[in-house]
């Protein structure tokens, strides 16, 4: 599985990004496609990726 973990603390264009996708900046957030899960949710995940 690819992924690209970012750090918002410090990098203002990724934190942009998210608020602008996600509404909010929360962590831990993680997207894929049009699918966003906020905090950790192991249901949420294994259905993305199945």
């Amino acid at each position: 599985m690819h992924f690209t973990g970012k750090n918002m603390a410090d990098d203002e264009l990724a934190r942009n990004k998210m608020v602008r996708k996600t509404g909010r900046l929360a962590v831990s957030t993680i997207t894929g496609g049009s699918h966003v899960v906020v905090e950790f949710n192991r249901g949420e995940l294994e259905r993305l990726l199945h």
